[in-house]
């Protein structure tokens, strides 16, 4: 079985700002093909960062159907890196704005595991999930840009249509990955594997 992980970025950022990420998962999965796509859009604050959506004057309302707009871009990474690597398991690891994007890709259906560091599920309506999804999602309590109360709600959400979603709340920690959230996100991947 073939492993394809994408890396997905958060707002402002970058593919090669997760590449240390790929470091400590490919010892979770070995033999995986690791991909660090950047996002779709120009960051609204010029330079040479990408964002997936614009934030600009984002809101609870708004928010949904940027996300829409920007699927077909991640669709087009993940199927084109499926085909490349031959995949037939494929993973998506995000952070903030890149785990928005791959929760809003599992509750559709189109990938079956997620890792999502500071997250939230911005999908409306009933998710529709493949058999046999899986989540990791991880937040902060001192999280000021997404909290870790938005993590939590989207894993009840996730469970609620049938996702095996888990939650880690880590005391302390603000809008950041950190080791003890890059273990967690080991152990869930090296069991899946196992799996």
């Amino acid at each position: 079985m073939t492993t394809l992980v994408l890396l997905l970025h958060g707002v402002g950022s970058n593919g090669a700002d997760l590449r240390p990420l790929s470091h400590p998962f490919a010892q979770s999965l070995p033999g995986a093909v690791f991909l660090l796509p950047d996002g779709p859009q120009p960051f609204d604050g010029g330079g040479r960062a990408r964002q997936w959506f614009s934030v600009a004057g984002v809101t609870e309302a708004n928010r949904p159907w940027r996300i829409e707009a920007a699927r077909p871009g991640l669709d087009a990474l993940i199927d084109a890196g499926q085909a490349q690597a031959k995949a037939d398991r494929v993973v998506l690891i995000g952070f903030s704005q890149g785990s928005i994007m791959a929760l809003d890709a599992l509750a559709r259906g189109k990938v079956a595991e997620v890792v999502a560091f500071a997250g939230r599920l911005a999908f409306t309506g009933t998710p529709t999930p493949l058999p046999q999804a899986r989540a990791l999602l991880v937040g902060g309590t001192a999280d000021q840009v997404i909290s870790h109360h938005l993590s939590a709600e989207a894993g009840d959400r996730l469970s609620a249509a049938g996702v095996d979603a888990k939650v880690v709340i880590l005391p302390g920690v603000p809008h950041t990955i950190t080791p003890e959230g890059i273990a967690a996100a080991q152990a869930f991947l090296a069991r899946q594997q196992a799996a």
